[in-house]
């Protein structure tokens, strides 16, 4: 007879996972109708924010308000969730990650309209390969990254006429343009994602970043700079209720991300047989090609999340505390879940705090070197970019756990130089651009962390990476 008290699977916890954070999404978006006061007008928001362009960072609390904010991240997240369950065959760690992402970007770019061309594409080349569809469901997720290029042909590329707000104006061609690059992207996608991983070693847990990253550079010169396209740049809306709340929902998102962040805790605990043991060993893990779901079991990923969460908000609030910039805007709310990403596969509060330690540095530096030479510092660790590059860098932590910490704050300090610059090759169209600049700096420094390091470069060449613990497609089929 079967044990009642068996754990759950790996697969049903991360099931779990993405379906609590998606009916918590939902429950909040009715939660916030009635804190914002904005009552039945969630759905017409919710409308609003699907018919504007959104390149980074379009505030979507701006665009259409916290509630329908919460709306469209919980339907997105849903929408992933039913595929999670209905496909056959277990979830992953990077399907979790995957996810996330999602979510993540639900608050700025991604919406519940854009993301399904994006989405379904990669299923026509999984088809054609007869690859399995659940083992390779990340690649679909990871894809909805060029969503915002998907809002821009249909609802301002082809137009002859300035985009009026509010107003769907479609056109045939803009249409065809959308349907034809989203056809593509099925294809081009799971091409250039093994490749990526190849260029930075797998200390890069962004892998799609950088590959779409790259991508996205050529498609936008050749979609706007060649073509003599003028960039049409970011959609804004006076939100009179953003505005009362002092555009940062800071009481709101903190109730929000405590709760949801003491309950990964609570079950983490309770599903590991109400301890923490096992904990200690997985925050000695280097987070190199490491999938702690396999080796360490959901329960204490759970548990990571909770923690490494709640670490990451503090963070956030400690910045805001002390310098000025963004509050708890509709980017930084979805970084906070961005952060969340690869707690599964590599992220843990040991191997992370150096980036961040290296990010708040630079601003240190630059401080000094500014009042030495007699001139103001334009930017704070809470300008919106680098809040968001924050949660990425961290996608660096392989680096402080094969080189160590020394390494690691000077990965954070190099991507944090970096982070605001690397959206103007892609114009913002590419989402994932905080992975692109973690691919970056990863290529900028190996090379010297090999050479200066060799011990480190000796013990990769007797490892092989496991395909399925990288953002990159999985070419074995298991499909019976």
């Amino acid at each position: 007879m079967k044990n009642i008290h068996q754990r759950p699977s790996n697969s049903t916890l991360i099931n779990g996972v993405a379906l609590g954070f998606s009916l918590i999404f939902l429950f909040s978006a009715v939660a916030a109708a009635f804190y914002t006061g904005v009552g039945t007008d969630i759905f017409r928001n919710w409308y609003l924010i699907m018919i504007s362009p959104c390149p980074l960072v379009t505030d979507y609390l701006a665009i259409g308000g916290l509630a329908s904010a919460m709306l469209n991240a919980g339907a997105c997240g849903m929408a992933c969730f039913l595929f999670m369950h209905f496909l056959e065959g277990d979830s992953h760690a990077n399907t979790l990650a995957g996810y996330f992402l999602v979510v993540a970007h639900c608050f700025y770019g991604l919406n519940f309209l854009n993301m399904w061309p994006c989405f379904l594409s990669p299923f026509l080349y999984l088809r054609l390969k007869k690859l399995d569809f659940k083992r390779n469901l990340h690649v679909c997720m990871f894809t909805t990254s060029f969503a915002p290029f998907i809002s821009e042909f249909l609802f301002r590329y082809t137009l002859k006429e300035h985009f009026i707000f509010g107003q769907a104006q479609l056109t045939l061609t803009g249409v065809l343009l959308a349907g034809s690059f989203s056809l593509m992207l099925g294809f081009i996608v799971p091409a250039i994602l093994p490749g990526a991983k190849a260029w930075h070693k797998g200390y890069n847990l962004y892998n799609g970043g950088l590959a779409f990253g790259l991508f996205g550079f050529f498609l936008y010169n050749f979609m706007y700079r060649t073509m003599g396209v003028e960039h049409p740049g970011n959609v804004y809306r006076s939100n009179h209720i953003y505005q009362h709340f002092g555009q940062s929902y800071q009481l709101y998102a903190n109730v929000f991300f405590i709760i949801i962040f003491a309950v990964c805790l609570l079950l983490g605990w309770l599903l590991n047989g109400r301890s923490f043991k096992g904990y200690r060993k997985l925050v000695k893990d280097t987070g190199f090609s490491s999938d702690f779901s396999e080796k360490y079991g959901m329960p204490l990923c759970l548990i990571n999340i909770g923690l490494h969460g709640s670490l990451f908000l503090l963070y956030l609030n400690l910045a805001m505390r002390f310098t000025m910039g963004a509050g708890f805007t509709g980017p930084t709310i979805g970084v906070i879940l961005a952060a969340l990403t690869f707690t599964s596969m590599g992220q843990h509060p040991k191997n992370v705090w150096p980036i961040i330690a290296g990010y708040q540095l630079l601003y240190f530096v630059t401080a000094f070197f500014c009042h030495v030479n007699g001139r103001e510092v334009t930017w704070s660790v809470t300008t919106q970019g680098y809040i968001n590059g924050a949660a990425f860098a961290t996608g660096l932590c392989p680096i402080v756990g094969r080189y160590g910490v020394r390494a690691g704050i000077l990965a954070g300090f190099m991507c944090a130089s970096m982070c605001t610059a690397t959206s103007e090759l892609h114009g913002g169209f590419v989402l994932y651009n905080g992975g692109l600049t973690t691919g970056i700096t990863a290529l900028i420094l190996l090379p010297i962390l090999e050479h200066y390091v060799p011990k480190a470069r000796l013990r990769m060449k007797s490892q092989t990476l496991a395909v399925q613990d990288m953002i990159a497609l999985i070419e074995k089929s298991r499909r019976r």
